[in-house]
């Protein structure tokens, strides 16, 4: 049952819909853009190309259960 679940949020992933799980949180897509890194050990900066990434936002409701523990 939890494969199936997790199957169907990366479908919904995939197809760019955020994900909400009611009092647990939500999974959103976020669009970065192309921007200049820097290697910390050389120095160099090097281009960072735009990419599709996922985040992670807490619901309330976690956050307060976790702060009691």
């Amino acid at each position: 049952m939890v494969e199936a679940i997790l199957q169907q949020m990366c479908v919904a992933l995939s197809n760019g819909e955020n994900v909400k799980i009611s009092g647990f949180g939500t999974f959103l897509l976020r669009d970065k853009g192309e921007r200049i890194g820097r290697n910390p050990k050389t120095g160099v900066e090097v281009p960072i190309t735009p990419r599709r990434v996922m985040t992670f936002r807490a619901s309330q409701m976690l956050k307060d259960r976790i702060a009691e523990a």
